[in-house]
């Protein structure tokens, strides 16, 4: 990568994704782009309001050493504020997690072969603990009394060889419920097309999740206009007071009546769609945020091209 002498690095850091220990393996990497003169912006993707532990001196080491940083909420700009100090809130950029520009797939439930007139409730991403998909599991009998045709759709995996203990609980709960026979159940890495196509079918998306510093699995539903059911966490309730797309939830009764309302309240469903695809097209688009990524670029590498016919080659 050095080699290639990049004018700007933009390394997207999420726990996991570099290796063993937490990741650490990122730091020399940035340490080594620093050092041949090649500029870094980082996006942080996971800072929590109360930081653990385990993750503290990873960021202070990527905070320290990259040039810019990026972070999805305004509460991670404060918690790195009180956690490293004000020279690293001062180099620290706010850009929303970008969604696509997309339509639903209008035949989606029938391509899934989904009863006719199921409400789809669904569960995605990966299986880990924090997700606590097993809350939705437990409580979707009494759901499915409120709404006898919905469905309840669950679609992910787990991350190599992460959280087994966790997937083998939550399957076992699926395969136990007394609402089975209206649940499916959709295992493995899952291809954009089928990504697109669950998101489709789906009349509401929940999200219990116990902790969240922001969420992709959001983006992409405010992408297809699908209300959202979640945890009151700090990050999901900044981005919910934005885009008004879904219900916040403090207890396992308050998911029961949110779920059932979205399926049962047509014309709050269709309220909190458009919300979503309205914040969408004016705030978060990816080519809104690409725009605001380059305006960042600028302020650090001064490459005047604008003018230039640059040609690309194969």
């Amino acid at each position: 990568m050095v080699r290639l002498t990049p004018d700007v690095v933009h390394i997207q850091h999420e726990f996991g994704l570099f290796g063993k220990h937490a990741g650490v393996s990122v730091v020399p990497l940035i340490i080594q782009f620093r050092q041949v003169g090649v500029p870094v912006v980082t996006t942080l993707h996971t800072v929590y309001r109360d930081i653990p532990d385990d993750q503290r001196e990873i960021l202070l080491a990527i905070t320290n050493h990259s040039d810019r940083l990026i972070v999805h909420e305004p509460y991670q700009l404060e918690s790195l504020k009180r956690h490293f100090g004000d020279g690293v809130a001062e180099k620290t950029s706010v850009i929303p997690h970008g969604a696509r520009l997309v339509e639903p797939v209008p035949s989606a439930k029938r391509q899934l072969e989904l009863p006719t007139g199921a409400k789809v409730v669904l569960l995605i991403g990966y299986f880990r603990p924090s997700k606590n998909f097993e809350l939705i599991v437990d409580i979707f009998p009494e759901i499915l009394k409120r709404c006898p045709n919905a469905i309840l759709l669950v679609a992910g995996k787990v991350r190599g060889k992460e959280h087994l203990d966790y997937r083998h609980m939550l399957l076992r709960r699926l395969a136990e419920s007394p609402a089975r026979d209206q649940i499916r159940l959709i295992r493995g890495q899952l291809p954009q097309e089928t990504f697109d196509l669950l998101l489709s079918a789906a009349d509401v998306v929940a999200l219990p999740y116990k902790m969240t510093s922001q969420s992709g699995i959001l983006a992409h539903c405010l992408a297809f206009g699908k209300p959202v059911v979640t945890s009151a966490t700090p990050a999901m309730e900044q981005i919910l007071s934005r885009c008004e797309a879904g219900l916040l939830c403090s207890d396992t009764s308050d998911y029961v009546g949110a779920i059932v309302r979205v399926l049962q309240d047509e014309s709050l469903a269709r309220r909190l769609s458009d919300n979503a695809r309205q914040y969408v097209r004016n705030e978060i688009s990816w080519p809104r945020i690409a725009e605001r990524t380059l305006q960042l670029y600028h302020s650090i590498v001064d490459v005047p091209l604008e003018k230039i016919r640059v040609l690309q080659l194969d």
